[in-house]
C-alpha cells in the first residue's frame, strides 16, 4: 500500500545521480490506475516482511517528493517490489507512473511499520484484510515462509471496485499456490493453506461486497468452510483507507479480538498511516 506521511523538505546538493538512488529493474502496468515496479535493493537494507520505506523522486524545485510505500516483495528477495496507484495530478505518482527500467528513484533504507508477524500472538489462522493497494504488505507476507511456520492457514481477503483491479493480487496468489519451493517445504497440501477471497464493489463478479459486510454476515466463513473468528485461533492484519481501517477494527473487536503493536502483541494490527488522492 502507498502510505502518505508528511516529510520535511530536505536540502539536496546537485549531483549526477539521485541521493539514496536505486535503479528500476522492471515495471508492469496492471490497469489505467495501478502499476507495480521493482528496483535494486541496497546491500545494507534489512527489513521484516510487511514493513514500508520512504521512496520518491525529485520535484520540480529539485527537492525530493517522498512517500512511504509498503515493500511488496518478501525479505529474502534480492530486489524490492512496490505496488502503486496512479494519480494524474499527484505530486509523486504523476511522475512515478512514468518510470522505466534503468531509471533511478530515491529510496531511504529505514523500514518501519505495524504489519509484522512479531506484533501478533500465536494463533491458527491469519487473516489479511485489504482494499486496493493495501494488498502490498500482504504480498510480502504471503511470500514469506515464516508466515506458514506460524499459521496453519492464511486467508487473503481483498476488495476492489472492479475485477481488473484485483489482477495483481490474483496472479500473485495463483503463482504462490503452485510455487515449487513452498510445495516442497509444506507438501502437496500447501495450496489449501492459502485461501483467497477477492470481491468487487462496483462491477459484477463471482464474489461481491465489502470486507466488513462479508465478515459480519458470516458469508466469507460459509464460502470458505471456516468457523467464525475467535480470540483463541484467529489473527488479522488490516491495510486500507482510514475509513476502511476504522470499520474493520470495529468488526474485529466485535469478534473479541484486541488490537496489538510491536511492543504489545495481541490478536490484530492496523496500519494507521494511509494515502489520500494527492500522492
Amino acid at each position: 500500500m502507498t502510505l502518505d506521511l508528511s516529510v520535511a523538505d530536505v536540502a539536496v546538493k546537485p549531483a549526477k545521480t539521485l541521493p539514496d538512488a536505486q535503479t528500476v529493474t522492471s515495471v508492469q502496468h496492471w490497469s489505467d490506475t495501478l502499476f507495480s515496479f521493482r528496483v535494486t535493493r541496497p546491500a545494507s537494507l534489512r527489513f521484516r516482511s510487511g514493513e514500508f520505506v520512504m521512496i520518491g523522486l525529485p520535484g520540480d524545485n529539485g527537492k525530493p517528493i517522498l512517500r512511504a510505500y509498503s515493500i511488496a516483495s518478501p525479505n529474502w528477495d534480492d530486489e524490492l517490489e512496490f505496488y502503486s496507484i496512479k494519480v494524474p495530478d499527484g505530486p509523486l505518482t504523476s511522475k512515478l507512473q512514468l518510470i522505466e527500467p534503468g531509471d533511478e528513484i530515491i529510496l531511504r533504507p529505514k523500514p518501519v511499520g505495524t504489519l509484522v508477524l512479531d506484533a501478533l500472538l500465536p494463533g491458527k489462522r491469519m487473516w489479511f484484510l485489504a482494499t486496493g493497494t493495501g494488498l502490498a504488505p500482504f504480498a510480502s507476507l504471503m511470500r514469506d515462509p515464516e508466515t506458514y511456520e506460524r499459521y496453519e492457514q492464511v486467508i487473503m481477503m481483498h476488495t476492489c471496485r472492479t475485477a481488473e483491479e484485483l489482477t495483481y493480487g490474483r496472479e500473485l496468489v495463483e503463482n504462490l499456490k503452485h510455487d515449487p519451493l513452498l510445495g516442497e517445504i509444506y507438501g502437496e497440501d500447501f495450496a489449501n493453506r492459502l485461501l483467497y477471497y477477492p470481491t468487487t464493489t462496483r462491477e459484477e463478479s463471482p464474489l461481491m461486497g465489502r470486507i466488513t459486510d462479508n465478515l459480519t454476515s458470516g458469508k466469507v466463513f460459509e464460502d470458505l468452510g471456516l468457523p467464525p473468528m475467535d480470540i483463541a485461533n484467529d489473527r488479522a492484519m488490516v491495510c486500507g483507507s482510514l475509513a476502511f481501517n476504522v470499520d474493520v477494527k470495529a468488526v474485529l473487536e466485535g469478534f473479541g479480538l484486541t488490537e496489538g503493536a510491536n511492543s504489545d502483541p495481541k490478536e490484530f494490527v492496523v496500519e494507521k498511516a494511509f494515502v489520500g488522492d494527492g500522492v
